[in-house]
């Protein structure tokens, strides 16, 4: 059976509200990510006497850029 939806055009409008809504949920999941990376990159400092290669911020930045993705292709 064939999927018509493939060739369907868009709305104008369309484009600029899924961006925001992209940027919407990345920034939730980053809020969200932030605390624990913070912890995983303090647990590392106690635990190992050795700092990570990422950052907390830059640990949070990559998984927010890992999950929200996810998000829009389900």
């Amino acid at each position: 059976m064939a999927d018509f939806s493939v060739n369907e055009t868009r709305h104008k409008g369309h484009h600029a509200q899924d961006r925001l809504e992209y940027r919407v949920y990345f920034a939730l999941i980053f809020v969200f990510a932030l605390p624990f990376a913070m912890l995983a990159y303090a647990w590392t400092v106690i635990r190992h006497a050795r700092t990570p290669d990422q950052g907390p911020v830059a640990r949070a930045w990559a998984e927010a850029q890992q999950v929200a993705p996810m998000i829009f292709r389900a």
